[in-house]
């Protein structure tokens, strides 16, 4: 059964959620069909308009294609006549087999074709040219609305089609799949297992058969029994042979789907026996058994196949929780894999959309390490465990400490570069005698130098940032900006801090990333001295009011210093980009909002503390109004 990363508290289980919409005007399927019916007029859609830029975008349409609806092409149209079956897929003039083999496949499940499919539309009462399809995608369900508006030549549909001429279900369906992906282009050529998640939401396998396991058999009875989809295909050598005929009647290159597999009695014998079909609707398999085929001619003749196993909350929206890293994690050294060897690995890096595995591993807590073949390649990622026992799943997060040695005494250098000579020299001028310099004169003499320096990106120090420095001066910044790029990334955030003696957990500093970076998430060199100069001064007020061996403090209400209002409206400067993110904090912001503003380094007093939950409510209604 499966489990998702999730929390260690016992947790209600999550309700089945409504497929988001994907419409650019922001309205659901209903509201835009219910806008149609009153304004006595078909819907259009402008996001997939009816035309060449919705077909192709690499090149032009071979022949003049008409954009019709089906009352156009047909007298009596249906959605969906004697019920959805596989035999209603046709391939038409574009090269996207694999979908078609999915589509084959997802007949099979009417639960699942439900899902897709739904079913409450058609031509009849209520027709306003409009229909919508649900696939999932990016561990959610997307909800995809089209106009039926279809690409004809000759009163004939180009592309997939119903054997019956005037069913148009199969149709409809590609079309919005082709608005998933950008254009019916952008069909051509495609992996069936990704198709086949994007219709269940399932988990994919891929198996080579001339290498699959011997109860390969049992694997495929058991997937078809518990309504799994399955492909195959037929490998090809080179570019010559796609598509090509071999003298069974197969197509190389060519997507099937599999529909269906039995044990049979054969004169006084057990005959293992696979149908599968052909998106084309003909050429199938012409040796013995035909149109199904012995298991045994199968392994011969096919070389690859796929299976989307569909899951007990495959269509449901059910995710526990999510999993946020801020700066990605840390490093593992290749000490690390040497002194704690691997258990069981996925296998070489490729280029696919999931990766997936079966492991059989004995009890135990285990670590999972996900990587990419990169370095810092940030993106949203879905990870999910099946088990056959319960497992359970937690995030290995650090937890907060805080070093704070005495910092050390720096030692000169052996030979000073020309920028520390006009530096020391500028010092000497304006310090004077007793070789020291205020907040005012360092700030002049830091922006007088660094100026013209290369090394450092920033606008400005100012003279807060000046004072701060005379308190904390750290060489952190130019360690660990690893790129050189003069800011810092998030990245590059969590080393440096750990080095300064700050461990902070992910969602710690996820508050500092949000409130020290720009638009472009880097903090600069300004920006990173405040920084560590407030979390000193947060962690000392911290320990100074902690108790021993405690990981928490009890504050009265003369002790209790915070200031949202300040930190909202006086310090931080939120970008488009910044609001969009923090917009995601807001429902825990109010509950943790001390770590927050002792991070900014606000004090209020205790008459503005009264005032402290209608401003917070109020600031962040505002704030959702101008972030959205």
């Amino acid at each position: 059964m499966p489990y998702l990363l999730h929390d260690s508290k016992l947790r209600p289980p999550p309700l089945p959620q409504e497929a988001r919409g994907t419409h650019s005007s922001g309205k659901a399927y209903q509201e835009l069909k219910q806008e149609c019916l009153r304004s006595g007029c078909l819907f259009e859609d402008p996001d997939f308009p009816a035309n060449n830029a919705s077909l192709f975008f690499s090149e032009k349409p071979p022949i003049p294609f008409l954009w019709k609806r089906p009352g156009d092409i047909v007298k009596d149209p249906k959605f969906i006549l004697g019920g959805a079956t596989r035999t209603d897929i046709c391939q038409g003039d574009l090269g996207d087999c694999w979908l078609l083999a999915a589509i084959a496949s997802l007949t099979l499940n009417e639960k699942t074709l439900a899902r897709v499919v739904p079913l409450d539309q058609n031509f009849g009462p209520g027709y306003a040219g409009i229909f919508h399809f649900q696939f999932w995608q990016h561990n959610e369900w997307l909800d995809v609305v089209i106009d039926d508006r279809l690409p004809t030549f000759k009163d004939r549909l180009v592309f997939v089609h119903s054997a019956e001429r005037n069913e148009f279900w199969s149709a409809l369906l590609e079309k919005a799949y082709a608005k998933l992906n950008g254009s019916y282009e952008a069909l051509k050529g495609g992996s069936t297992i990704e198709a086949m998640e994007d219709f269940t939401g399932g988990v994919g396998e891929m198996y080579e058969v001339k290498k699959a396991p011997n109860n390969f058999y049992e694997i495929l009875e058991k997937a078809l029994e518990r309504s799994s989809m399955v492909g195959c295909s037929i490998d090809t050598s080179s570019a010559a042979e796609s598509e090509a005929r071999t003298p069974f009647g197969l197509i190389k290159g060519h997507a099937y789907s599999v529909t269906g597999i039995d044990e049979v009695s054969y004169r006084g014998q057990k005959v293992q026996l696979i149908r599968i079909r052909n998106p084309w609707g003909q050429v199938e398999w012409n040796g013995p058994w035909s149109d199904k085929m012995k298991f045994e001619d199968f392994k011969v003749h096919f070389d690859k196949v796929e299976i989307c196993n569909l899951t007990p909350d495959a269509l449901e929206d059910s995710t526990a929780r999510k999993w946020e890293s801020p700066g990605g994690d840390e490093h593992l050294s290749k000490d690390f894999f040497r002194y704690h060897a691997s258990k069981a690995r996925s296998k070489t890096y490729i280029n696919l959309r999931e990766v997936s595995d079966r492991f059989k591993l004995p009890p135990g807590d285990y670590i999972l390490v996900p990587t990419t073949f990169e370095p810092h390649q940030e993106a949203d990622f879905c990870l999910r465990i099946f088990s056959e026992k319960k497992a359970i799943t937690e995030d290995l997060d650090e937890n907060v400490a805080i070093d704070l040695p005495e910092p050390p005494n720096p030692t000169p250098s052996p030979q000073e570069t020309e920028e520390e000579k006009q530096f020391r020299a500028l010092f000497e001028q304006i310090s004077g005698k007793d070789m020291e310099v205020d907040a005012e004169e360092l700030e002049y003499i830091l922006n007088t130098v660094l100026k013209n320096t290369k090394d450092i990106k920033f606008k400005k120090l100012s003279l807060i940032s000046c004072r701060n420095i005379i308190s904390l001066m750290d060489k952190i910044f130019l360690q660990f900006d690893f790129d050189k790029s003069g800011s810092m990334s998030s990245y590059e955030l969590r080393s440096a801090l750990k080095a300064a003696g700050y461990q902070l957990n992910n969602y710690l500093l996820q508050l500092i990333v949000l409130r020290y970076s720009d638009e472009q998430f880097q903090i600069d060199f300004d920006d990173f001295l405040n920084c560590l100069v407030r979390l000193e001064n947060a962690s000392r007020v911290f320990q100074a009011l902690s108790v021993k061996d405690k990981d928490f403090i009890n504050l009265n209400i003369g002790e209790r210093t915070v200031c949202v209002t300040a930190a909202f409206h006086s310090s931080c400067h939120f970008t488009t980009a910044k609001a969009v993110a923090i917009k995601h904090f807001v429902p825990r912001l109010k509950e943790e909002i001390f770590k927050a503003c002792l991070l900014s380094g606000y004090v209020i007093t205790q008459e503005a503390n009264s005032q402290f939950d209608l401003r917070v409510t109020s600031t962040l209604a505002t704030f959702g109004k101008k972030g959205s």
